[in-house]
């Protein structure tokens, strides 16, 4: 290669000839330094050798933006890399990677705990219940939409902000112990079971936060982890701050005896059938109400007397399948398969859409999910036109449990029916009750509450399918 030492006017006059594609001039005063000029354009290059015997080819730039020192020192200092080992290639990559890397931390540093919340529910999606996905939106809501049911007295038109959502506004360096105890122990005195549940939400995020590693890959094609959240965290954020709140108070609302007369005459009269049937099953199940409520017609054994209810402890518990609740919903059946009049017909083909049976036991054709939502406004009608004290509807779950005592239901098999979690040792690993055994105990619970409100209970075989046989 010819070497001419570089001067401004021979880098002005240097051009690419015509008749090539490119041309090359190098320096004389430093090796590997030279400037390439094409058609339309021209630049500073390094040409130099690895100790492999590799050659490294890299542009510098453009001459109107380097002065001729400037490509000098830029080309020694790349020559340097080479005699120290280095790849000057590899070693920007790098420096490109770490100068991302830094900017990635900034935002995660400056940006609000929402996004890193955002991740951690999207991660946990696949392990939480619909339920628990429900009560972390709940509690980070923005607030501000409009209440469209379950409206409750003192109520305003919209939805209140999230009891998360002022902390989790926040980075995620900023939610300290203090501002905690702030923003969610002091802000929800008044509600000390929702402060609580914010609390044990917020502490399982931030220990997310700790733990979350992203698998990055090097240069040399092994995996790194890198921790964006763990130098963010203040472990002690939640620590001992459920002591500051108030005790919660146990409920203990619950029908006696005596009420039942009452209270069955006046649910049964509620216009709404099938919240009318679903409360009178709670009551006779002692099932969680969003176990009932989200009960399907192909979980309903009504041949073998069974219903399939999702449990959140178990995952799923088999229950018998009681003369009266099977007589119930033997008369939501007929309802769910009739299908509608002309009119209604009508206006689903106007909106591009066919009748069909839900598949929901409990059904409900305004609800977005096609199930039973809110039944408590009826029920606390009823207790009203009763004159009956207040009942959550998690109180018809209460009652079932404590009036089993009244026919001396072994506390076990309550238990099992209910769906509550083994209290002991032989219970969890001894203890494998037949549905037959839980049958004729579910039934003599039923009959006993029914003969209570004076109501006849109907005959086992009421509740089962006839089914014809050929001789």
């Amino acid at each position: 290669m010819s070497k001419i030492k570089f001067t401004a006017g021979r880098i002005s006059d240097f051009k690419c000839p015509p008749d090539k594609l490119e041309a090359t001039l190098w320096d004389a005063d430093v090796k590997g330094l030279g400037l390439r000029a094409t058609a339309k354009s021209k630049s500073y290059i390094f040409l130099s050798m690895l100790k492999d015997g590799r050659k490294v080819r890299i542009t510098i730039g453009d001459p109107s933006h380097y002065t001729i020192d400037d490509a000098r020192t830029k080309a020694t200092e790349l020559q340097k890399s080479i005699n120290d080992g280095l790849d000057p290639r590899e070693v920007k990559a790098e420096k490109i990677a770490a100068s991302v890397a830094r900017r990635e931390q900034a935002k995660v540093t400056h940006a609000p705990a929402l996004e890193a919340w955002g991740e951690y529910a999207l991660v946990k999606a696949g392990q939480w219940s619909e339920r628990y996905k429900g009560t972390h939106e709940q509690l980070s809501r923005a607030g501000g939409e409009k209440i469209t049911r379950g409206k409750r007295a003192g109520m305003g038109d919209t939805k209140e902000q999230g009891a998360l959502r002022p902390i989790l506004e926040l980075p995620l360096k900023a939610i300290t112990r203090e501002q905690v105890e702030h923003l969610v122990v002091e802000r929800l005195q008044a509600k000390p079971e929702t402060a609580r549940l914010a609390l044990a939400l917020l502490n399982s995020f931030l220990n997310w936060c700790l733990d979350h590693s992203e698998p990055t890959v090097q240069s040399d094609g092994t995996i790194a982890y890198r921790y964006p959240y763990k130098d963010q965290i203040h472990p002690d954020a939640c620590q001992r701050l459920k002591q500051k709140l108030a005790k919660p108070k146990a409920r203990d609302d619950c029908l006696q005896r005596e009420q039942l007369s009452l209270w069955f005459e006046h649910v049964r009269r509620i216009e709404n059938p099938t919240h009318a049937a679903y409360l009178q099953c709670l009551l006779l199940t002692g099932a969680r109400r969003s176990e009932l409520a989200s009960l399907r017609w192909d979980e309903v054994d009504f041949r073998w007397q069974s219903l399939a209810i999702r449990d959140k402890v178990e995952g799923e518990r088999t229950i018998p399948l009681t003369p009266y609740v099977a007589s119930l919903l033997q008369a939501l059946k007929r309802i769910n398969e009739t299908p509608p009049n002309v009119r209604q017909i009508n206006r689903l083909v106007a909106k591009g859409q066919e009748w069909a049976p839900s598949p929901w036991v409990f059904s409900s054709a305004s609800a977005k999910n096609g199930q039973i939502q809110e039944p408590r406004i009826n029920h606390n009608k009823a207790l009203t036109a009763a004159g009956l004290p207040p009942l959550s509807i998690h109180g018809l779950r209460r009652s079932f449990g404590t009036l089993c005592e009244w026919v001396e239901m072994p506390a076990g098999i309550s238990a099992q029916i209910m769906g509550h979690s083994p209290s002991a040792i032989a219970e969890k690993h001894y203890r494998r009750r037949p549905l037959d055994l839980l049958r004729m105990w579910h039934i003599k619970i039923e009959g006993w509450v029914l003969e209570q409100a004076g109501i006849q209970q109907p005959s086992a075989e009421a509740g089962q399918l006839k089914i014809a046989v050929s001789n």
